[in-house]
């Protein structure tokens, strides 16, 4: 991995007294996620200790440890979608994207994770992809919203 389109950031933030999360925030904007060789990377630059850059990586659920797909599917578990049916969301999203929880569809277009709460309970179920959040969802309105974002990449691909 190039580690030098990091360096703007550690440069400005890199001795900046609680700093981190914008650098990891940052880091995941380029790279898509955080692997270990880019927060010992980024350990060795900010002279912060390898282990409580990975307690802060691993503690909050916005920072992923694995390659996304280019649409990220959050999927709220907390008790108000539960209670509301987000179980059956999250089969529609298994059965209509043919992956599991973690996963990658082959096309690289979609993965998926459960995230405990997104702060949307109004809205449940909810689910959040990249950074829009759709509410009130049933089986067919999830499939739905997936079916809208695939065929606006078909649309994107066939324009370029």
């Amino acid at each position: 991995m190039d580690y030098s389109l990091l360096e703007p950031c550690l440069d400005k933030h890199g001795k900046e007294k609680g700093s981190l999360i914008t650098i990891l925030q940052e880091a995941q904007g380029i790279y898509g996620w955080l692997s270990t060789e880019l927060l010992e990377y980024i350990a060795e630059k900010t002279e912060i200790p390898a282990a409580k850059i990975m307690g802060v990586a691993t503690f909050y659920a916005g920072f992923r440890d694995k390659p996304a797909g280019k649409n990220l599917i959050l999927l709220c578990q907390g008790t108000a979608c539960h209670v509301n049916g987000s179980a059956e969301i999250e089969n529609a999203i298994k059965d209509y994207l043919k992956i599991n929880e973690g996963e990658i569809t082959e096309n690289g277009l979609f993965s998926y994770n459960n995230v405990a709460c997104l702060g949307c309970c109004s809205l449940s179920p909810v689910m959040m992809i990249n950074d829009k959040a759709y509410g009130k969802l049933t089986r067919e309105s999830a499939v739905k919203i997936l079916k809208t974002i695939e065929k606006e990449e078909e649309e994107e691909r066939a324009s370029i």
